[in-house]
């Protein structure tokens, strides 16, 4: 898990430094393929903790994914409201809203998954 989180913010700080030297130029990196290079960076992590959790697996899978779900929304509309003018594609702050959700989901189900472990 501190994998996923220390590549994804390496991720998000390239992204970053690209956005910032563009910008003047009238480039910006495209949110969808942010956001499908930090999900394939996840994903290896993340089956790692399916695979070596107990079963059943599937409610761990369904808090995580709720998880991300609400933190890429919530993350997503803050940004939108503290930055109305940088954020004029909604794809932009859905991006940065699913590079801290990630995180939050897998943390969701290696918490979830040690727990059913455990009892």
């Amino acid at each position: 898990m501190a994998a996923t989180v220390l590549l994804e913010s390496v991720g998000l700080g390239l992204s970053a430094l690209v956005a910032l030297v563009g910008w003047p130029f009238g480039w910006l990196p495209d949110p969808g393929l942010v956001a499908l290079m930090t999900t394939l960076v996840a994903l290896g992590p993340t089956a790692e903790l399916y695979r070596a959790g107990a079963r059943p697996r599937g409610a761990g899978v369904i808090a995580a994914l709720l998880a991300l779900v609400t933190v890429t929304v919530l993350v997503a509309a803050a940004v939108t409201w503290a930055f109305p003018a940088l954020t004029a594609s909604r794809g932009a702050a859905l991006a940065v809203g699913h590079l801290v959700g990630l995180p939050a989901g897998v943390a969701v189900l290696a918490r979830f998954l040690g727990r059913e472990a455990k009892g």
